[in-house]
């Protein structure tokens, strides 16, 4: 049975006692979805940042910051709407990260779909600010869309329209959101960190 039939089987099935789904939460995983938008091309050239907080296997808290870049070069602004006049006084990323950081804390890992570029985002802006970076475990959801769902191609947008996730692309909250969804479902289809 292909791992998006087994899916759907999962969603289909009717709901358990609470004995059995509080079990099950127990075993779910806590993590922090994470998706930064860029101005430019430069890694430290956060604009914006979508989190979401998942604590054993429930999505409880959704949040988006703008972000003020070191510089005013965007070229990004096709791709997710955002110029500098729209970030001018938001927080640096500096600012910011007090609050970031406490979302990385007491987690399994962080997700973001396409990991290595969120993840050059965040260690960028770190060095950029002489932040320690923070040593976090990460979960790639294109890998998990590949390798556990059978999805191909698995960019977000296609990810999104097969499992029925509603997305604003290329917003930092909406893809967040998805990312922590993709992981959701494909630990109801059997994947495990």
């Amino acid at each position: 049975m292909s791992q998006l039939r087994l899916l759907r089987n999962v969603l289909r099935r009717p709901k358990c006692n609470g004995q059995l789904i509080e079990r099950a939460r127990q075993h779910m995983y806590t993590f922090t979805a994470i998706d930064f938008e860029t101005a430019n091309n430069k890694p430290d050239s956060a604009c914006a940042i979508g989190m979401v907080s998942v604590v054993n296997g429930e999505i409880t808290r959704c949040e988006h910051q703008l972000i003020q870049p070191p510089d005013d070069v965007f070229t990004n602004t096709s791709i997710h709407g955002i110029s500098w006049h729209d970030v001018k006084k938001a927080p640096t990323f500096a600012d910011y990260w007090p609050i970031l950081s406490q979302k990385l804390k007491g987690i399994d890992f962080v997700a973001a779909h396409n990991v290595s570029f969120d993840q050059r985002v965040l260690d960028s802006s770190c060095h950029r600010y002489q932040i320690p970076v923070p040593c976090r475990d990460y979960v790639c959801t294109v890998r998990v869309a590949r390798e556990v769902l059978a999805i191909r191609p698995a960019t977000l947008d296609n990810v999104c329209y097969r499992l029925k996730i509603p997305l604003c692309h290329h917003n930092a909250e909406s893809d967040a959101q998805a990312c922590a969804q993709i992981l959701l479902l494909a630990y109801r289809a059997g994947w495990r960190y």
